[in-house]
């Protein structure tokens, strides 16, 4: 335990500490091996370098050292006829991952803080909630799950169900900002948290009605009095404003190193399937010694370990009407889902990637997605973006009620000139499409921005084609070619993967994998997060060989 938290302080802790050591001297500042200018030098014009480091993750991740695999290959038998007995082999980048479930305490964390910074808007909070009538069946009786799975105190480590796709990924930006605030706020780059709310008397954000936003921030549309922290990151390029504190200071810059603009996200089916089999304690020197079926090794769901010989290593159903074992020896000590920490890890550390919950992948389904696989972390759902200008010519963000930077689909595929890119921006602005940044008097969203709960809309979609659903919310206008016009599977259909209390053994082998709506949710999903790691593939390269790397030769001129 020692050694874990010694590692987990050195890639939290340590790299944040070294950012306020990493501005050199002038006499010992590093210099630009193309121009010979030193870095860092507020007389040379005062660009500055920071220490390059490996990023630190994110609270609760831990790291996944990324490698190639067979996509798939776990999986013996196609009991479906569905396909997903292909293969094939697929390389993914590293990447961090939640080590647990998030949990019902989780959520109403998330629940709290939109109840205290938007008190009147009841829509915003209601589209939150999770949704508990997934325990409601007409025959059985499961009623008291429905008010008290999420909230009682004896299920605050359980993960949270009634969470559609879409909800798990407002959740995942909502992570995302919290952790970058509280990042900046405790080391001093914002008010810290006491100054913010007034020790405690208000609630802490950036302007009336505004939290703090990441890319907002890291636009510097964030700055000034009841803002700025006390140990604001030094400027010194010349055309920088002094303070009244005599200094030169800016906000934070993705540059230091300090926050992410990326953050938190679903992980892909490919990443998740990886992480869940964690293959990486079988193989030595790129040599697999044993496959796997499952997160653990053998071909058996109980443990072979004394002490606990026998014990069911999962929560899952055993067999029509077996959800537990039999009193006095209950084998997976669960009838529904168990606390996010139960069983043992996979070798990756990650705890129920078999059974508790199913879990929402980022993918959307499709039949043949192993043949149409790209090279490099293959992923299916990408649906370009990008960020909304309020002032082109300034670099002035829009923003929607809530504070956040609005994203419209992308127009190209590549970058514009800077006259297309300014006459775009005023076609957008003509249109009425431009945010005005202030909400009106009724409360309705501001000018553009999406209506409060209608991002996913289902009539709409990203990228502005049609979808018109019948009576089952399947009728897919889109893609006619691939299945017709009336189909189970359309663009609205999200992955999920990992078996649960509710399934068989069958589908805690991490290849198999199932689907439903994107604004659908079950008793038996749930969802954890996952980060991109961003810098070297390599995640542990101590005790590991490297080429030796040489340093750059010092320019003096003559």
């Amino acid at each position: 335990m020692f050694v874990v938290m010694k590692r987990i302080f050195t890639r939290s802790v340590l790299p944040l500490m070294m950012l306020v050591l990493a501005l050199a001297s002038c006499k010992n500042a590093p210099k630009s091996q193309k121009t010979g200018m030193k870095y860092n030098d507020k007389t040379n014009g005062g660009f500055q370098v920071f220490k390059k480091t490996h990023p630190a993750p994110g609270p609760g991740l831990v790291p996944i050292e990324g490698g190639t695999f067979v996509m798939g290959g776990s999986l013996d038998q196609d009991v479906q006829f569905d396909y997903t007995f292909a293969r094939a082999r697929v390389p993914i980048s590293s990447f961090y991952m939640d080590e647990t479930e998030v949990s019902n305490n989780d959520w109403l964390e998330y629940l709290h803080w939109l109840s205290i910074n938007f008190p009147t808007d009841r829509e915003l909070y209601y589209n939150a909630l999770p949704d508990t009538l997934v325990w409601r069946s007409a025959l059985s009786a499961n009623e008291p799950y429905v008010n008290n799975y999420l909230r009682h105190p004896s299920f605050q480590d359980y993960p949270v169900v009634g969470v559609s796709w879409e909800q798990a990924n407002d959740y995942c930006v909502w992570r995302t900002d919290r952790m970058n605030e509280n990042i900046l706020r405790e080391t001093g780059r914002l008010a810290d948290w006491k100054t913010a709310s007034n020790d405690g008397k208000k609630v802490p954000q950036l302007k009336k009605g505004e939290p703090f936003n990441t890319e907002i921030y890291l636009n510097g549309q964030n700055k000034g009095n009841g803002i700025d922290g006390k140990n604001m990151m030094p400027n010194l390029s010349p055309t920088a404003k002094v303070g009244a504190n005599g200094k030169a200071t800016r906000p934070v810059r993705l540059e230091d190193g300090i926050i992410t603009q990326e953050g938190y996200r679903l992980p892909t089916e490919a990443e998740w399937e990886y992480a869940a089999l964690g293959l990486v304690g079988n193989t030595e020197n790129e040599n697999i010694s044993e496959g796997k079926m499952y997160p653990w090794n053998g071909m058996g769901v109980r443990s072979p370990k004394s002490g606990t010989r026998g014990l069911i290593l999962a929560n899952f159903k055993r067999g029509k009407g077996d959800y537990m074992g039999v009193a006095g020896s209950l084998n997976d000590k669960a009838d529904i889902t168990a606390p996010v920490r139960s069983y043992l890890p996979n070798d990756f550390g990650l705890y129920n990637m078999a059974g508790n919950v199913n879990e929402w992948t980022s993918d959307t389904y499709r039949q043949l997605s192993y043949e149409d696989f790209e090279g490099l972390n293959p992923y299916r759902g990408n649906q370009f973006t990008e960020k909304r200008m309020a002032d082109a010519s300034k670099g002035v963000l829009a923003k929607d009620k809530y504070g956040k930077a609005i994203h419209d689909p992308a127009k190209t595929d590549k970058k514009m000139s800077y006259a297309d890119y300014l006459a775009s921006q005023a076609a957008g602005a003509n249109s009425g499409a431009t945010n005005t940044n202030k909400a009106p008097a009724n409360g309705a969203a501001p000018t553009g921005a999406p209506a409060p709960g209608n991002k996913y809309a289902p009539n709409t979609s990203l990228e502005g084609k049609p979808y018109t659903p019948d009576e089952r919310g399947y009728n897919d206008t889109v893609n006619t070619v691939l299945y017709g016009r009336t189909t189970l599977i359309n663009d609205r259909s999200k992955v999920y993967k990992g078996g649960s209390w509710n399934d068989m053994a069958y589908w805690l082998n991490p290849s198999t994998r199932r689907f439903m709506d994107q604004a659908d949710a079950s008793a038996d999903i749930g969802f954890r997060c996952a980060m991109t790691n961003i810098g070297p593939a390599e995640i542990f390269p101590s005790g590991k060989s490297h080429f030796p790397v040489k340093k750059p030769k010092d320019f003096k001129p003559h």
